[in-house]
């Protein structure tokens, strides 16, 4: 046993009560007698491995942390969420439904991670973002801001997807591909692409790229790149257009 329940130190979430945890011996960074977390109980934190609830964090209902995960800060993972590996979920985040987080994945401030959704590899969820439905954000990426992925979306490689863009339905995201501002996005979007949409729809498909009504192949779009500056190709409406709706980038 690595652990106790405390069981005269206690708050109630509605009609449940969840307990302070105190360490019986030391593992990790976790010293014999420092106090922890809220847990319901002993199934919601493993006894193996160095898995630990800091500060006023609470795990409750079927939840489960284990491996050498941490929740810390006033986070919160309940329903029957799962948190493994050397995952860290922090701040003010919630990890609710059948939501996974595990690898060295990181959710932290007010983000959401629920429903059937997996964060895992060494990526992070921050800020307001949500991640939710049957979606995945994996390797290194990033969801940030008050971004929402949902759907069967998935995120990955480098990608980032950050203010208030949507990335939903069967979409992939990745590679160094960045979607940002009011962008929603629903099909593949690939390394190419830097989209700061104001809410227009973007698909990616194999060589095609569509920008609300803008239907073009890569190599189109790169040459719209190179010239975009040049007047006498553009006028400044389809320079500026172009310039909010898509910048197609090189290497950062």
């Amino acid at each position: 046993m690595k652990y106790e329940l405390l069981k005269n130190d206690f708050i109630t979430i509605g009609e449940k009560k969840i307990y302070r945890i105190k360490a019986l011996k030391d593992f990790g960074n976790v010293r014999k007698g420092d106090l922890g977390g809220y847990i319901e109980k002993e199934n919601n934190l493993s006894q193996e491995g160095d898995a630990w609830v800091y500060d006023n964090a609470e795990v409750f209902d079927n939840a489960e942390v284990s491996g050498d995960a941490r929740v810390s800060g006033d986070a919160r993972v309940f329903d029957d969420a799962r948190v493994s590996g050397n995952a860290w979920v922090y701040g003010d985040a919630w990890v609710s439904g059948n939501a996974e987080v595990f690898g060295n994945a990181r959710v932290s401030g007010d983000a959401e991670v629920f429903d059937d959704a997996r964060v895992s590899g060494d990526a992070e969820v921050f800020d307001d973002a949500w991640v939710f439905d049957d979606a995945e954000v994996f390797d290194d990426a990033w969801v940030f801001d008050d971004a929402r992925v949902s759907g069967n979306a998935w995120v990955f490689d480098d990608a980032r997807v950050f203010g208030n863009a949507r990335v939903f339905g069967d979409a992939e995201v990745f590679d160094d591909a960045r979607v940002s501002g009011d962008a929603w996005v629903s099909k593949k979007c690939d390394f190419l692409c830097q989209i700061q949409g104001t809410k227009h729809f973007v698909t990616i498909q194999d060589n095609w790229i569509q920008i609300g009504c803008h239907l073009k192949t890569k190599e189109e779009w790169l040459k719209i790149y190179e010239n975009i500056g040049k007047k006498e190709n553009y006028s400044e409406e389809q320079i500026e257009e172009y310039r909010k709706y898509i910048e197609l980038a090189k290497d950062e």
